[in-house]
């Protein structure tokens, strides 16, 4: 009978299970290899494919209609100018008088005073609502221009993520990178301008006196309204609106590029 314990295997049989054992190793270290190898593929396709989607300040865009080069540094330049220019002009249109009051940007009352008017007017009381109307959009028109230095700011220290991306976008690209990044501070920063221009156009006097007579009417639920976040609110909103429009003037109409910086970056847009 074959014995075939550890001690008295055949010298054929321990051949063949080194020669498994070889095997097996080979296939092993085959497949880390190749592991390593697909590993290695993907990282080097990563780093190709980022480099590709964040430009470099070095980076030069050639424009396909006049042929001249640009750097993305000259672009970036271009589109902080595009947005300050811009501003510039929001700030003069929505600052000048009747420039809320008469305009697609007019601030209504806050709905809770428009449900009391409703009610007042059936008291002959309708006269005092309309004028807080006024009033709110006369706040407005004083606050803008003392926001202009801050929007200057925010646009000076503006840093964008992906140049060539905002400059071939859509027309109003830079204004919503703007109010993407900039939004929640300038609000912040404007509240206590909002609080003053209330003050100065008698809207805070008025709506005392017309909560006062309101809240005396039978049967009604006293009112109450915060006057400086629905102003603001409207006010940046229309803010950001108007330099939209005049970021897309400045890209599209040549006669509106009125500063030689302008004129490079977007004479072939």
């Amino acid at each position: 009978m074959k014995r075939t314990c550890a001690g008295f295997r055949k010298p054929g049989h321990e051949r063949r299970a080194s020669h498994m054992n070889r095997t097996r190793v080979h296939l092993l270290s085959c497949n880390a290899l190749r592991t390593a190898r697909q590993s290695f593929l993907a990282a080097l396709l990563f780093a190709l494919t980022a480099c590709e989607s964040i430009p470099d300040l070095g980076e030069v865009l050639t424009l396909p209609t006049s042929g001249q080069t640009l750097s993305t540094e000259t672009i970036a330049s271009g589109l902080r100018e595009a947005l300050q220019v811009g501003s510039e002009r929001a700030v003069s249109t929505l600052g000048q008088s009747d420039g809320f009051l008469n305009s697609v940007f007019h601030i209504p009352l806050p709905d809770s005073l428009r449900q009391a008017q409703e009610v007042a007017g059936r008291f002959g009381m309708d006269g005092i609502f309309d004028e807080m109307e006024v009033r709110l959009n006369r706040a407005a028109e004083a606050a803008v221009p003392r926001a202009k230095s801050l929007f200057v700011t925010a646009i000076r220290q503006l840093t964008f993520q992906d140049v060539l991306a905002i400059y071939r976008g859509p027309n109003d690209a830079a204004t919503r990178y703007l109010e993407q990044t900039t939004a929640a501070t300038l609000r912040a920063q404007m509240r206590p301008i909002v609080d003053d221009s209330l003050s100065e156009v008698g809207a805070l006097n008025t709506f005392r006196t017309l909560a006062d007579q309101y809240n005396r009417l039978p049967l009604v639920t006293p009112i109450d309204a915060d006057l400086t976040s629905h102003v603001l609110d409207h006010a940046s909103t229309a803010l950001f609106a108007q330099v939209a429009k005049e970021e897309a003037a400045i890209r599209e109409d040549p006669a509106k590029r009125t500063t030689e910086l302008l004129r490079e970056v977007f004479s072939g847009t």
